[in-house]
């Protein structure tokens, strides 16, 4: 079965973002400011893509959203950083309303839309434990005759890691298991149906659809970082991180093929690398 990951990196949407603006040209100007593109691209690089390039099941694609709109520069260094992942496109599209842009990139995306697919959300600041992909398709065999009778079927992943930038150690980490979190979240879609996993707010797929939750491996991991888009109202949880023990981070060497140094890469304070003017 077809598996498709999506990342929106930076699109700028009609919607789907929890920070309002008025226009797009606003909208823009947040996403593309250098400091914090140059958090992105850090994050992109060294927490989301090594996860996704160590997949013990490497049979899926992944297509990153972008904005037609999306500087050159940074376009440059995106088509650079996803040069070593062979199952990643960059698809570019203007600004449009969010759920009917992701709906549309996520069925020209398909190989065949009559027949059945897997679909993947994953933000560009967030990992994936190497084996997901492996997991998602025994998942998706194991549950076969659910999937058979639904035209949409949830799966969700609830035990993973978040991690943060400190001022007093490398990073900082914390275990978490929360359902519906948005990561290591997928979708079973039958063939012929046009409803993506991007249609539902990751919180209420449960409303719509059956659903699925495993809870015995970390399978992701969670940045939180000042350009969160989730972290920008006052409402938000805020774990008990704690300095990174030899165990986490062999787990995160093991799990998500990721180094201490890669992380604390990932949270390196921002140098936005735009030519500055002479003088």
């Amino acid at each position: 079965m077809q598996t498709i990951v999506l990342c929106r990196f930076s699109y700028p949407a009609e919607g789907g973002f929890q920070v309002e603006h008025a226009t797009i040209d606003e909208r823009r100007t947040y996403l593309y400011a250098p400091d914090r593109m140059e958090r992105r691209l850090a994050l992109f690089e060294h927490l989301c893509l090594p996860g996704l390039m160590a997949q013990t099941d490497p049979d899926f694609d992944f297509v990153v959203l972008v904005g037609t709109c999306l500087p050159d520069r940074y376009l440059a260094r995106l088509q650079t950083l996803l040069s070593g992942l062979p199952q990643a496109r960059i698809i570019a599209r203007d600004p449009a309303p969010h759920r009917q842009i992701c709906q549309s990139v996520l069925n020209a995306a398909r190989k065949h839309i009559n027949q059945p697919c897997l679909q993947v959300r994953h933000d560009d600041d967030d990992a994936l434990a190497v084996d997901f992909i492996a997991r998602l398709r025994k998942a998706a065999a194991d549950c076969e005759a659910l999937i058979l009778a639904n035209k949409l079927v949830g799966f969700d992943w609830n035990r993973g890691y978040t991690l943060c930038p400190s001022d007093l150690h490398p990073f900082e980490i914390t275990e978490t298991v929360n359902p519906y979190l948005g990561v290591a979240q997928a979708m079973a879609v039958q063939g012929g149906v046009r409803q993506s996993l991007m249609n539902f707010a990751h919180s209420r797929i449960n409303r719509f659809m059956p659903t699925v939750t495993f809870t015995d491996m970390p399978m992701y991991l969670r940045a939180h970082h000042a350009s969160n888009d989730s972290r920008q109202k006052t409402k938000v949880d805020r774990p008990d991180f704690h300095a990174p023990t030899v165990e986490e981070i062999e787990v995160l060497n093991r799990r998500f093929a990721l180094t201490a140094d890669a992380v604390e890469s990932a949270f390196a304070p921002a140098v936005s690398n735009v030519p500055r003017a002479a003088g």
